[in-house]
């Protein structure tokens, strides 16, 4: 069966800080608190797909720094599914500064399986620079805690973050690897309107990462995880009108994981010196390699490269077999 989440989102509510890059209704597309009914009715309609095992998933805000009787309201409200099996877990998202042995006591109890902190970045300078409210220690602290309680460890970092620097996001992702959660997400960072990164930018105080800027790093980024066996769920904010309508600069791109895949086939026919080329593909990847709009194609083009493209299901998807003619 495919695995899906039963997404729920808890809005700002709770959240001690206003990072420099929140503006939490338009990443959410709601500024209301949802109702234990309506995380059941969340629940019914999901379920009326058979060919799912889902995972409620209560996302969007920081979740154990909410009021403690509306975090219970929410995870009594998922209890009937998980008695009977209907859901496997509940997964939640936090911060690193919201864990501590009362909450995941408490969150164990409720059936909770995994916990997503949003680490964002390990160095301090950047943390306190984007007024994230705690330190990189206090992600290593959390992280330790979550995984000696058995819950599956998921950590979030943002990349092109004020002062931070490609170098930096490299060493971001080592000491997260080191951490060794299960799961792991990178969001290259975008400036929505309302925000003090929006600030920063009018006043040319801060230069955000292009969408090419932020592929390029992720190409970089995406192979230590996957060397340490850490699955990424996420490249990039998941494309809404809300973020299409209020974003302002930086990487966002409604395909951007698609993109840091096209860049790495890129990458592979440049690892070959300028010349003619039969490049054979799968059916699957033709689009990838090509590249949005063609880009690839005319960039190869430019600096000397001669393609001819087969397409053959002989070759695994997202692999090629270059061949020079």
């Amino acid at each position: 069966m495919k695995k899906g989440n039963i997404s729920i989102f808890v809005p700002h509510n709770g959240c001690p800080q206003q990072c420099s890059f929140c503006n939490q209704k338009t990443i959410t597309g709601q500024g209301a608190q949802p109702t234990a009914q309506e995380v059941k009715n969340a629940v019914e309609t999901a379920l009326r797909r058979k060919d799912y095992e889902y995972e409620i998933a209560f996302f969007g805000g920081s979740f154990t720094a909410i009021d403690r009787a509306y975090m219970l309201t929410l995870l009594d409200a998922a209890q009937p599914y998980l008695s009977d099996n209907r859901v496997k877990g509940i997964r939640i998202s936090t911060r690193p500064d919201c864990i501590d042995d009362e909450v995941l006591t408490l969150l164990k109890a409720k059936g909770v399986t995994a916990i997503e902190l949003g680490a964002q970045s390990m160095d301090d300078e950047v943390l306190a620079a984007n007024f994230r409210g705690h330190t990189a220690q206090d992600v290593v602290s959390a992280s330790k805690l979550i995984k000696q309680y058995g819950f599956s460890l998921g950590l979030q970092m943002m990349t092109g973050l004020y002062l931070d620097t490609d170098e930096k996001a490299m060493k971001t992702a080592g000491q997260i690897i080191e951490l060794a959660p299960d799961t792991v997400r990178i969001y290259p960072t975008v400036v929505l309107k309302g925000t003090y990164l929006e600030q920063l930018y009018d006043e040319k105080l801060y230069k955000p990462p292009t969408v090419d800027d932020a592929a390029a790093l992720c190409t970089r980024l995406v192979p230590l995880f996957e060397k340490a066996q850490i699955k990424i769920l996420r490249l990039g904010l998941h494309a809404s009108k809300e973020i299409e309508k209020n974003a302002v600069a930086g990487a966002y791109h409604p395909a951007f994981g698609e993109i840091v895949q096209s860049r790495f086939l890129l990458n592979k026919v440049l690892q070959h010196s300028p010349g003619a080329y039969q490049i054979y593909v799968n059916p699957k990847t033709v689009s990838k390699l090509k590249g949005n709009q063609k880009r690839n194609v005319y960039f190869l083009m430019e600096e000397g490269y001669h393609i001819q493209y087969t397409v053959s299901d002989k070759v695994a998807e997202d692999k090629l077999k270059i061949v020079r003619r």
